[in-house]
């Protein structure tokens, strides 16, 4: 079903307020959400607000948000236990703020939990003229590459560049399912893809409450499991746990640059502006239409759907939202 942008984002802050969000995170987390399902990234979308209101039931919204700033270009970041969405948005920021003022800003946030689409962040700092690395280490639910035990989260990772004429994002994870698809999954009663999962004896699962109960697998065998341990070490700055299995406790890094210290910023936004374009021009192989450039399909369909005024909702997911819009007592 189609609903508008308006009214997707205030079902989300009613949804969220009346389980013990507080209102001006609901805002933040709201219009995360409605952008990530207005890019074509329906499991990141309105469904998430259901995990959160999940999460809430154990670990409630936190005390205030601190910044310790270290050095004039590094911050670090106390999340209070406050969601990712809420404090990734207070770390970008932090970062760009540090590198306007000496090229560089370094921050890691600890006493968090998850946090949605990386692209998000990182293609705000592209927006303001900044290069931007983020990495997020989450909840225990990936296993290493031939094992069966989780350590890893699905630790995604997002750069962005400015560019002409639109940034290039470029968004990832190491894990070769998401704890958000498979949740909505369960939800609406849709096995996993192949080889994305184990049960919690190891066995292969297409289950996705069996692949809550085991582990993920991750993405690209021996290759994605590398990537995974960077992402861990690099939480490892942010001083919290190294591995969160029982407690969530997520570890956000983030790097952002001033390309000025390196080559005047309007020549490298035209040059990777160039290359985007070089790239999107090369021959596609035989049977596909056209060679694409990463993230260019989510600035498309959200080009799309602003022009549209609205974003899909699956029509489950929204009757499932409207039956919690006055909290967990009408929900019963």
């Amino acid at each position: 079903m189609e609903l508008s942008f308006a009214d997707a984002r205030e079902l989300a802050i009613d949804v969220l307020s009346s389980h013990g969000l507080p209102s001006d995170h609901a805002a933040i987390v709201a219009d995360h959400l409605v952008d990530a399902a207005g890019a074509g990234h329906a499991f990141a979308g309105l469904p998430r607000v259901l995990a959160v209101i999940e999460h809430l039931k154990d670990f409630p919204a936190g005390e205030p948000i601190t910044i310790t700033q270290k050095t004039r270009n590094s911050a670090v970041i106390d999340g209070a236990q406050n969601n990712g969405y809420v404090t990734s948005l207070i770390g970008i920021d932090k970062a760009i703020e540090l590198a306007r003022e000496t090229g560089i800003g370094v921050v890691s946030i600890n006493n968090t939990w998850f946090s949605g689409r990386l692209a998000y962040y990182v293609e705000r700092a592209a927006r303001e003229g900044f290069i931007a690395l983020h990495t997020a280490s989450t909840q225990a639910r990936v296993a290493p590459a031939g094992g069966i035990d989780r350590i890893f989260g699905t630790n995604p990772v997002a750069f962005a560049f400015p560019a002409d004429p639109e940034p290039l994002v470029i968004d990832f994870g190491t894990g070769m399912t998401t704890w958000g698809n498979v949740l909505l999954r369960r939800k609406l009663g849709q096995p996993l893809d192949p080889d994305s999962a184990v049960d919690k004896d190891g066995n292969p699962t297409l289950d996705p409450a069996e692949a809550l109960l085991g582990a993920f697998l991750p993405w690209g065998g021996h290759r994605g499991y590398g990537l995974a341990l960077v992402v861990q070490v690099l939480a490892v700055l942010s001083g919290g746990k190294i591995v969160a299995n029982d407690v969530p406790d997520s570890g956000f890094f983030f790097l952002v640059i001033d390309p000025e210290l390196l080559l005047p910023a309007e020549e490298f936004r035209q040059k990777v502006g160039e290359l985007v374009a070089h790239i999107e021009a090369s021959r596609p192989a035989p049977g596909i239409s056209k060679v694409r450039v990463p993230g260019k399909g989510s600035l498309q369909k959200r080009h799309i759907a602003k022009v549209r005024g609205t974003i899909e909702v699956d029509e489950a997911v929204y009757e499932t939202l409207v039956s919690l819009r006055n909290g967990p007592q009408a929900a019963a």
